[in-house]
């Protein structure tokens, strides 16, 4: 099921169950899980793209082994708050996962969660070589705490 709202992602939910960040790109899919509390986001690690099947697979191996609710998914939305090409693909992509798995599956606008993910890097004094090496798990914790924080904050207010 594919949800716009996360409270409709959050009612469609697991109860009990972590929740999975992603940050598409063309050639990696950063992953993120959050803790069952649904309080944290932890980066995990980076799958590198080969074609959508090995790329679903890889990714429905993470759901069954940390028994994910829900999916969450950056949406590259441009700085104006418009969809391009980018976000196209990335409904698209959501569409053919969703045929494979039951889980909710929603977006957060990650507009500079990139950068946001490259600042922490070098505030931390990381190299290089190691920034480029996790950036997009980092940039998936980013997408996802974004996420957690919102539905935090619906459950409080409700």
């Amino acid at each position: 099921m594919i949800c716009e709202d996360i409270g409709d992602l959050m009612t469609q939910a697991r109860a009990g169950s972590s929740w999975m960040g992603l940050d598409l790109g063309t050639k990696t899919i950063g992953v993120a899980v959050s803790d069952r509390l649904l309080s944290s986001a932890t980066p995990l690690h980076t799958i590198r793209r080969v074609k959508f099947s090995k790329d679903a697979e890889a990714l429905l191996q993470i759901i069954a082994d940390r028994e994910i609710g829900a999916i969450i998914l950056g949406l590259p939305r441009n700085m104006d708050g418009s969809e391009g090409p980018r976000c196209q693909s990335t409904r698209a992509f959501v569409r053919n996962l969703a045929r494979f798995t039951d889980l909710p599956i929603g977006y957060w606008d990650e507009r500079l969660s990139t950068v946001a993910a490259e600042r922490a890097l070098l505030e931390a004094d990381t190299s290089r070589k190691r920034r480029a090496e996790v950036i997009d798990h980092v940039a998936a914790g980013y997408i996802l705490q974004g996420a957690l924080d919102r539905a935090r904050h619906i459950r409080t207010v409700t």
